[in-house]
């Protein structure tokens, strides 16, 4: 991630000034990803957008997927796992974020033009990936940890059910433009995994 404003090995805070205007601009970089697309995307309307000079946003990042990067890392909501409850309570609460985050946020509406900037650029590719891996590493902790710990079958794949237990939430909100709140979490969880306990 890119720290703007700070001068490298320093390690004072960032200025509250400096750190609002950084987020002003990440902010804007997605408000004009969701709205134009990746390959639209200019530094030009982001710097208006945000009532920067451009060369205010090159002094810090070097080009445009560096910022969609760091607006990415910077303003998505985390996704946490509860370290109390039976395994089926921690799983709903951490599907529950997903749908929210995928039905409702800023993030969502910037998913499609990720996805089609990735199919078409190898380095969007190679960020999209590694950024997917990162969000979905505490959903298959847990389930390599239920795994570990007896409560879900040792033939059970956490990568692969990972996936099952999102990929409703993905394929209604990009394929079938039917986004689903946070409600529809119990049901997956009962659904793929009838026998993990209340």
């Amino acid at each position: 991630m890119v720290q703007v404003g700070t001068a490298p090995g320093a390690a004072a805070e960032l200025d509250p000034r400096v750190e609002r205007s950084r987020r002003v601009i990440l902010g804007a970089v997605l408000d004009e990803l969701g709205e134009v697309g990746y390959g639209a995307l200019t530094i030009e309307a982001v710097a208006a957008r945000a009532g920067v000079g451009k060369s205010t946003i090159y002094r810090h990042w070097p080009g445009k997927l560096e910022l969609v990067e760091d607006a990415f890392r910077t303003l998505k909501a985390p996704v946490a796992v509860p370290d109390q409850g039976s395994l089926r309570d921690r799983l709903i609460a951490v599907v529950e974020q997903v749908a929210c985050l995928v039905a409702e946020s800023t993030y969502s509406n910037c998913m499609p033009a990720l996805i089609d900037a990735a199919e078409r650029d190898p380095n969007v590719r190679d960020f999209h990936s590694r950024f997917s891996a990162e969000r979905r590493a505490a959903l298959v902790g847990l389930l390599r940890d239920a795994v570990q710990g007896g409560e879900l079958p040792p033939t059970t794949d956490p990568e692969l059910l990972a996936d099952a237990l999102v990929g409703p939430i993905l394929l209604r909100r990009l394929m079938l433009a039917q986004p689903v709140g946070p409600e529809i979490a119990p049901a997956l969880v009962d659904q793929l995994l009838p026998d993990c306990g209340g």
